[in-house]
């Protein structure tokens, strides 16, 4: 071609490799326009935000949380039912029993509590609020006062539970305190927070105003848990029907003689009492999101005291590495979308970082990595933006540049060769190989001395039009330009794609080559001296097809012997004196273009004869056959059949190249080619 291919990578494998998105992306931001990249920036941007901030956004974070209670779900260790913690319950049994629904029994209570306090177990908690008045309020204060085991009751205030406690409830439940206060017996917390969407997912926060949470007032010491305020580890039994913790009815406790067989699940451990009714104190978690239902507030407890005696602490994930993340992810999609693979490995791959997207945040949790705050949909969001984004600009600029590619290629290939080139750029590859071409050489006959006679604007001009005259007979008849040299046009048929009538477009271009250059050398401008002949050669050969050149600058061209034969055929015509001349093998497979043998020649530079033949041209059209007949006739010694096409010859005194051809036969012998060792 006649044409510079663009740069190509560095030589070294590994280099290219390297380099290759790096120019990629130079490329994008040198030819993307202002308005576009500000556009892309925009959305870049956006999706960094969202791959950040999802966990804050509308909507987006309802999605954020759903997806965090699946995986808190399914992340969930499978344990035994844990011995260093009871729960005693007041439930609907405990309630019909009594007769009394609110406020719970307190006679029941105190009752228990005495039995309790006689098994020895480790504390006691009540998630239970005292805070209005009832006849048996006598009898549970000297049961609390009377208590040896370490007792915490459950408190709260108005300032941090505004929807729980009223003005007089504050007031009542401090004068409850007031009067159980001991060494053993005291306040706790049992404030439980939730989040907007009423799941309690975390640890929730002590405030200097209240005293510590269940779980830290009943095992002390753990003063790093007063300021958690992570996620809760969530548990499930190890066997289906499995427990968690023991839990009994309070009822089991009123009765010393009763309450006695319940020592094994009393002594030594941790005792929470709550209530376990369908309508007071009940919270959605993670699991009962996902699962249905709800589980009752002193379960929550529990479980936070297990939480914290284990040490399972989930770690926060750093802002700074949330935003490493979201900005790993927007670089992700952006490589991605300008990576050119194959649609299956681009599916795989996307595949690939959205299993990541969902699998990270998992395998953290399990690794007590705490992946509330982690934007799971925010990464596929911002990945989805960003991957659309860059993946619109990149191609809108590469329509430009392929409309630009397309137009540039359309002028040396014909339009469904270089969109061939376009889907595979592999065929220009930077390497050669060897297949059978039709290959045409044109020349201009005298333009040399024409050049010297007239001004160089119109030697430019002229040239340029009758190159783009040649050209388009080229392109239009499904060639590939390979160069111009000077006034001289090289074209071949066969490469980089064959089709199976490249003999017939290569002998019909010849031919609208010639009558092209005709008209246009009639038509020159006025003052232009007589322009000359267009000559022009047709061979069919092997010649070595690739590009060639170094790695700045290449040309996609054809080397060998079936160019230099074609050459030469072109450079025989002014000899012969004829204005086409193809080779008995360029015409071999010609069916819509008729041609007549115009002998044997031997060519310069050449030792094997070719056999010559020309177009049959409206000058030379009423004597072809004939011609044909009688030179075959010679060729098998009959010379009178040489006679007789001297005598056609001189009844065609305008068609030159036959009695050009009598000499030729006149100078050899049946059999034999005319050598043109001197010209």
């Amino acid at each position: 071609m006649a044409t510079v291919a663009p740069d190509l990578p560095a030589s070294n494998p590994r280099e290219r490799s390297q380099s290759g998105l790096r120019s990629r992306l130079r490329r994008l931001y040198s030819d993307v326009k202002l308005g576009r990249l500000l556009a892309t920036v925009f959305f870049v941007v956006a999706a960094l935000l969202i791959a950040r901030y999802s966990w804050s956004l509308p909507f987006m974070q309802d999605v954020e949380r759903v997806l965090y209670d699946v995986r808190a779900t399914y992340a969930m260790e499978r344990v035994e039912e844990d011995e260093r913690i009871s729960i005693v319950v007041y439930d609907s049994d405990t309630l019909f029993n009594t007769g009394i629904r609110s406020p719970v029994d307190r006679e029941i209570m105190a009752q228990a509590l005495t039995n309790l306090d006689a098994m020895n177990p480790r504390a006691i908690a009540i998630d239970i609020l005292y805070d209005m008045p009832t006849e048996n309020d006598e009898m549970l204060v000297e049961a609390l006062r009377g208590m040896e085991t370490p007792t915490h009751v459950g408190y709260l205030t108005l300032e941090h539970n505004p929807n729980e406690l009223e003005a007089q409830h504050e007031e009542f439940l401090g004068e409850f305190f007031d009067r159980i206060n001991t060494e053993r017996v005291g306040p706790t917390s049992v404030r439980l927070l939730t989040d907007t969407d009423d799941v309690i997912r975390s640890w929730p926060d002590q405030p200097d105003g209240l005293p510590p949470l269940m779980a830290n007032s009943l095992a002390p010491g753990h003063d790093e848990w007063r300021d958690y305020r992570g996620s809760i580890e969530l548990r499930r039994p190890l066997y289906q029907d499995g427990v968690l913790f023991t839990q009994l009815p309070i009822d089991f406790f009123a009765d010393p003689m009763l309450a006695e067989s319940f020592r094994p699940f009393i002594e030594g451990r941790y005792i929470f009492i709550g209530s376990d009714l369908p309508d007071v104190d009940r919270f959605q978690t993670p699991v009962s999101r996902i699962t249905g239902g709800t589980v009752h507030g002193v379960a929550i407890h529990a479980l936070l005291m297990a939480q914290m005696l284990d040490g399972n602490m989930y770690t926060p994930v750093p802002p700074v590495m949330l935003w490493l993340i979201a900005l790993v992810v927007v670089l992700a999609a952006a490589a991605t979308s300008l990576s050119e693979v194959k649609l299956w490995r681009m599916g795989l791959l996307i595949l690939v970082q959205f299993a990541i997207f969902a699998l990270l945040p998992w395998y953290l949790h399990t690794q007590f990595i705490d992946s509330q705050d982690m934007p799971v949909m925010g990464w596929l969001v911002g990945w989805l933006i960003a991957f659309i984004a860059v993946g619109s600009a990149a191609r809108s600029i590469g329509a430009e540049k392929r409309e630009y590619v397309t137009g540039a290629l359309g002028k040396y290939l014909p339009g469904d060769v270089a969109d061939q080139l376009l889907a595979d750029p592999d065929m220009l590859a930077l390497h050669g190989e060897k297949r059978p071409i039709y290959a045409l050489f044109t020349d201009l006959e005298g333009f040399t001395k024409l050049s010297h006679a007239i001004e160089p604007e119109m030697v430019a001009q002229l040239l340029n039009s009758y190159l783009d005259l040649l050209v388009e007979q080229v392109l239009e008849h499904g060639g590939t330009l390979d160069k111009f040299v000077g006034d001289a046009v090289v074209a071949f048929w066969g490469a980089p794609i064959t089709r199976p009538d490249d003999a017939d477009r290569a002998a019909k271009c010849a031919v609208a080559m010639w009558e092209a250059s005709e008209k246009w050398r009639q038509e020159a401008p006025e003052g232009v001296p007589k322009i000359g002949r267009t000559r022009v050669g047709l061979h069919y050969g092997e010649a070595v097809v690739g590009n060639f050149g170094g790695v700045e600058r290449i040309q996609y061209t054809a080397l060998g012997d079936a160019m230099n034969t074609a050459a030469r055929l072109e450079g025989a015509n002014k000899y012969l004196d004829t204005v086409i001349l193809a080779s008995g093998e360029a015409v071999a497979n010609v069916k819509e273009v008729p041609f007549r043998p115009v002998g044997r020649v031997t060519l310069s530079g050449r030792s094997t004869p070719v056999e010559i033949f020309e177009p049959v041209l409206p000058v030379t059209a009423g004597s072809a056959e004939q011609i044909d007949t009688l030179y075959r006739q010679f060729e098998e010694g009959d010379l009178k059949a040489r006679d007789a096409l001297a005598a056609l010859a001189r009844e065609n005194e305008a068609d030159t190249a036959l009695a050009n051809f009598v000499e030729r036969l006149k100078a050899i012998k049946p059999g034999e080619s005319y050598v043109f060792e001197n010209k």
